[in-house]
């Protein structure tokens, strides 16, 4: 009975083994399962934050050049070119050298 015993201990603890193994093995088969899914997500995530980055650059670049094209505006408004031709055009004022044409009211 004693070699009976042994017997049925070692295959118990040869099944426990086996059991632990496949056990081992379906854990680490889903974190690989896990990590896979999340690495997708991840690299979804990753391109469409790199198309929103192109996206944003693209509008800071139009907005710089907006705000260069403001400036020389701004700039252009303090001259004194500007100050005569809206005098001239919005006001109708002339320099004292200049002659005034109008044009006829003939039909």
């Amino acid at each position: 009975m004693n070699k009976m015993g042994k017997s049925r201990r070692k295959r118990k603890d040869k099944w426990g083994n086996r059991m632990t193994l496949i056990g081992i093995t379906f854990v680490v088969f889903s974190l690989a399962v896990t990590v896979t899914i999340k690495g997708a997500t991840l690299k979804e995530k990753e391109r469409y934050y790199a198309a929103r980055m192109e996206s944003l650059q693209t509008q800071v670049d139009k907005e710089q050049q907006r705000a260069k094209e403001l400036e020389d505006y701004r700039i252009y408004v303090q001259t004194k070119q500007y100050i005569e031709e809206v005098a001239k055009q919005k006001l109708g004022l002339v320099k004292p050298d200049e002659i005034l044409l109008k044009p006829s009211e003939r039909q």
